[in-house]
């Protein structure tokens, strides 16, 4: 098999090492924000979406997949919009997901995997690269914003993984937290 780089274009690529065609099963740019309660790291702020809220602005996500996501804990997050930088994304979901200013952001921790769908037929893994920004959840701001019906600490390490939705407990664990 010859080497490709991630240097990706769409359409026909000739054959040459100068580029690469985006997996068939496609990727995509992940932000991820992963709020802690202040001195509790496995206590991570998680919501439960709220149908009626306009998803597919917030985070592309259509009616099947909120149907999927109903009553799951997930993250707050969402691919990057196109050409938008990782941290624009996060400061938009802070915005948009919690009604929070962030203010100074660290730089992210960023993740790559690759893995097999049963429900597509690529002949490459899906690839996701993540954008991940640890922050304290502010001491004394309620755990609500609007387009969660459910927004909280949650322990993860007690909570079990089918609660979680769209593998967001695969991104817990990247960071070490790993729920029940």
């Amino acid at each position: 098999m010859v080497r490709q780089f991630a240097r990706l274009r769409r359409g026909n690529v000739p054959e040459s090492p100068d580029y690469s065609v985006v997996p068939s099963d496609g990727m995509c740019l992940n932000a991820f924000l992963v709020a802690h309660a202040r001195g509790a790291p496995q206590r991570v702020l998680l919501g439960k979406i709220d149908p009626a809220a306009p998803w597919w602005e917030l985070s592309g996500l259509g009616a099947e997949r909120i149907a999927r996501l109903r009553d799951r804990w997930v993250l707050p997050a969402s691919q990057l919009l196109l050409l938008e930088s990782p941290e624009t994304a996060a400061r938009r979901l802070a915005t948009e997901l919690l009604e929070l200013d962030l203010g100074p952001l660290g730089a992210p921790r960023v993740f790559s995997e690759t893995y097999g769908r049963a429900d597509t037929e690529g002949r490459d893994p899906h690839w996701d690269l993540h954008f991940v920004y640890e922050f304290e959840w502010p001491d004394g701001r309620p755990a609500r914003a609007a387009p969660w019906k459910q927004l909280a600490l949650v322990d993860v390490p007690s909570t079990p993984r089918a609660d979680f939705g769209r593998g967001h407990a695969d991104v817990l664990e990247l960071l070490g937290i790993v729920a029940a």
